[in-house]
């Protein structure tokens, strides 16, 4: 059984504008699926579906079997656990009134079972947040800061303790080196490749930067006016077939 499957997804928003067509994809346990496409293609309204923050049209999204499209939050709140985000603006995502310490603790205390956790055990909240920061390469004195306490690269690796602290089969992460310099992108990527290793965790990456797809994914799918036009295996990116606006996003990779 996939971990995720995704069929023939519609969106489109009230002003007529169709943002997603006949979307479909699986993803598998341990994999990073890469998606790729130029801003305003509809990859964020994509993983906004998937999170069920906003309603599809049309069509399925299902998690082991079970569909979680268009449901209301209180049938979904089994499933929350499974799912998880790391976005794009980890200032926006982090509550600035919160130490980074509750805000770690937040999904834990909303869905965290420990019964099912291998990698985080929890005894007091001070130690299990010092587990999640040792986890994302941030010393555990960070736990008791606020957010603008944090550069930029710090607040995204809290983002990604906080993504991790219940173990998810899945983590959508949509552009989350796009805010970074350049030093701090390559350390977080590599800092996310180890993690997946490390905690059997699949992702859905999300990026227009085919680069950064192409070192961390598997398969990677390429996304143009809502319409995945190409999907293939990471070795087969530079092949004769691939769609134009593959290899016109290969022209700017090499």
């Amino acid at each position: 059984m996939n971990l995720l499957e995704v069929n023939h997804v519609y969106k489109t928003y009230d002003h007529g504008t169709a943002v997603l067509q006949d979307v479909n994809f699986t993803m598998e346990k341990k994999q990073c699926l890469g998606l790729v496409g130029e801003s305003g293609c509809g990859k964020s309204t994509l993983a906004r579906c998937l999170l069920n923050m906003e309603p599809i049209d049309k069509g399925s999204i299902l998690f082991e079997g079970t569909p979680l499209h268009n449901k209301n939050e209180r049938s979904l709140r089994p499933y929350r656990k499974n799912i998880q985000a790391v976005l794009q603006n980890p200032s926006a995502a982090l509550n600035p009134k919160l130490k980074i310490i509750d805000s770690l603790m937040d999904p834990y205390l909303q869905f965290g079972d420990q019964a099912k956790m291998k990698h985080f055990h929890y005894t007091n909240k001070n130690d299990f947040a010092a587990q999640l920061l040792e986890a994302v390469e941030l010393p555990a004195s960070l736990a008791n800061r606020y957010p603008h306490e944090l550069s930029g690269g710090q607040k995204q690796r809290a983002t990604i303790a906080r993504a991790i602290s219940i173990e998810p089969a899945i983590i959508i992460l949509d552009e989350p080196t796009s805010s970074l310099d350049v030093l701090s992108q390559a350390a977080v990527l590599r800092l996310l490749d180890g993690l997946r290793e490390q905690l059997g965790t699949s992702y859905l990456f999300i990026s227009h930067d085919l680069s950064a797809v192409y070192a961390m994914s598997q398969k990677i799918m390429v996304m143009k006016g809502g319409i995945i036009v190409d999907r293939f295996e990471k070795e087969d990116l530079f092949a004769a077939e691939r769609h134009p606006y593959t290899q016109e996003l290969i022209s700017m990779f090499e």
